[in-house]
């Protein structure tokens, strides 16, 4: 047969502790001062009002500190374990008569007035204001358990929440990496490929592609599969991207980028530029007969990072500007979503004098 009260239940921290104990004793006071009202309107005597207050005041106090005092050397959670109500009422029953008896007799001293003895209390006026007493401990105390009750379904939902942005923050790592291993070998056999034919044609050209493979595969591997990375490391990365890109376009493809050296260790989410760097390539510069430019830059404002990715390509077209972009800029934006909520976005608009532009706003995290 379990045990009603288990002693060994740890209680909460002290912080916790005391703030609870300040509650119970406004509420004690709350409940005093209606009780108070109550039996003043039912007397009929007004004038008595202060009076009924202190007496109430006192006996609520007294009762609310033996019942609280019960509650912190034997800790119960009659919410968990409803036959726990069993103590918690004893311990109502108990504290009545006490709370009633010392009470009365505080008030009167401060009142100056005769306390009531020992004998007084058989009498059913007595009687029922210890079964008053009683009533309202027994509220309260229901009251205070309820409270306890919300309070730890509150903290339940934010930590099942909590954990359920752990889940998809984890999940959307796991989808980053999926994503860069279908990229990485897609890049590779097109880059190869040329490499191929290049290597009869034009070997200087050739190497110099390797080159520049070897430099984006040396800062790429590594920071795809980490979970933070600096804004240097992001720029060395498109550096090298926008490299082995030019390589292959030739002169129909110009890139600049400019970093402050205070941004280099700004930390950031890594790989987050390459869908943006690359749908300009693919969907603005290479359809373009004569190519264009494409642009990184990157400023803090107001303690915000923002990353603007330009280019002198095709533009957005309808579908793009309705859909907020294409799966690159899908993927970045839910990213950014899990990652930072609000206080991360993405911007498309049409570049000046044409072409696109994308503007990334994350928080300015510095070491």
């Amino acid at each position: 047969m379990p045990s009603l009260v288990r002693p060994l239940l740890p209680a909460p921290p002290v912080g916790a502790t005391l703030r609870r104990l300040l509650l119970d004793l406004r509420l004690a006071l709350v409940m005093s001062a209606v009780v108070a009202l109550v039996i003043t309107l039912v007397v009929g005597h007004p004038e008595m009002l202060y009076e009924q207050l202190v007496y109430s005041g006192f006996i609520a106090v007294m009762g609310y500190a033996v019942v609280d005092a019960a509650r912190l050397f034997v800790w119960t959670d009659p919410d968990r374990h409803p036959r726990q109500w069993l103590p918690l009422l004893a311990v109502a029953a108990v504290a009545a008569p006490i709370s009633h008896f010392s009470g009365m007799h505080l008030a009167a001293r401060l009142l100056g007035h005769d306390a009531p003895g020992l004998a007084a209390y058989p009498t059913l006026p007595r009687v029922s204001m210890i079964g008053l007493t009683f009533l309202v401990l027994c509220a309260g105390t229901f009251l205070e358990v309820h409270r306890g009750r919300v309070r730890r379904i509150e903290q339940e939902h934010r930590d099942a929440r909590l954990r359920a942005e752990t889940i998809e923050r984890q999940a959307l790592q796991a989808q980053l990496r999926l994503l860069q291993a279908q990229i990485e070998p897609h890049m590779l056999f097109n880059t190869l490929a040329n490499l191929q034919g290049l290597i009869v044609l034009d070997p200087g050209r050739a190497n110099t592609m390797l080159d520049q493979l070897i430099q984006y595969l040396r800062a790429t591997l590594g920071a795809s599969r980490a979970e933070r990375t600096t804004l240097g490391e992001e720029f060395a990365a498109m550096e090298a991207y926008l490299g082995l890109m030019g390589v292959r376009m030739g002169e129909r493809l110009g890139y600049r980028l400019e970093l402050p050296p205070g941004l280099r260790g700004a930390s950031m989410p890594p790989m987050l530029l390459q869908p943006l760097v690359e749908n300009a390539i693919v969907h603005g510069l290479e359809p373009k007969i004569e190519g264009g430019m494409v642009s990184i830059s990157a400023e803090a404002v107001d303690g915000m990072l923002e990353i603007c990715v330009n280019d002198t390509g095709l533009g957005l077209d309808p579908a793009a500007r309705t859909s907020g972009g294409g799966v690159g800029v899908a993927t970045t934006r839910e990213r950014l979503r899990v990652l930072f909520g609000e206080r991360a976005s993405i911007l498309l608009a049409p570049g000046q004098p044409q072409g696109t532009s994308v503007r990334l706003t994350l928080p300015l995290e510095t070491p």
